[in-house]
């Protein structure tokens, strides 16, 4: 990356994360809702901590997979309000750069606040302490890839005024896969077997959509603003 492209997208995550900070309601409610649906499946469930356990890495799993869905259709929309997405698209950086640097200011503002406070949620469900380490790596690896694709559907939504719907069709099935490695992940490592395997997928599934999610998005952004 060319040094002015660097120093570009460095300020465009420092400027969409001070926004982010600037609206603390919307940075809490993914995990404001993550605490919810986790306080309410033992409701469901039932208290027994035994059940608790077995589902709680598919429990976690879902939970933080909707609170990113909740928010990627949001990452370009204040932009386009304001005006500052037609002046980016006009910019002489790379838009991949530009892409890539908001999908990582929302992945700073949502998937790792959840990583990290996964631990807490993961106790809350019963979860034995040794699959803990599992559910905090997979989380942080899947979330990245959850904002990159979430990012494809914001992109592509982002002209619609009821696009919350839409996305959820458009970029949920691109979703199963991180899903069921990451909690196949967690499982593995409750079950006492080795997660590396299912992490070095996620691991994968990180690398292959940083090289092509950001390509996805910047043709998105130009058909959204354009239409």
């Amino acid at each position: 990356m060319p040094a002015s492209a660097a120093g570009f997208c460095f300020r465009l995550v420092r400027r969409q994360l001070v926004l982010g900070l600037r609206r603390p309601v919307e940075l809490g409610n993914p995990l404001l809702f993550f605490a919810m649906v986790v306080a309410l499946f033992p409701l469901g469930l039932g208290p027994a901590p035994d059940t608790l356990a077995d589902f709680a890495p598919g429990i976690l799993w879902i939970v933080a997979l909707l609170s990113n869905l909740l928010t990627s259709d949001a990452v370009f929309r204040s932009d386009l309000e304001d005006g500052s997405l037609e002046q980016l698209l006009l910019a002489p950086q790379p838009l991949y750069f530009s892409a890539l640097a908001y999908v990582l200011a929302h992945w700073l503002l949502t998937g790792l606040l959840l990583g990290l406070a996964s631990p807490v949620f993961a106790l809350m469900l019963g979860l034995a302490p040794t699959a803990i380490p599992a559910l905090a790596l997979s989380l942080l690896l899947g979330t990245a890839v959850l904002s990159l694709i979430g990012g494809i559907g914001g992109a592509l939504t982002v002209g619609l005024k009821r696009g919350g719907m839409l996305i959820s069709l458009l970029i949920l099935p691109f979703y199963m896969p991180v899903l069921i490695f990451g909690s196949s992940a967690v499982q593995a490592a409750l079950n006492g077997n080795p997660a590396g395997p299912y992490l070095a997928i996620l691991g994968a599934l990180l690398c292959i959509s940083i090289a092509l999610a950001p390509l996805a998005i910047a043709a998105g952004l130009r058909i959204s603003v354009d239409t």
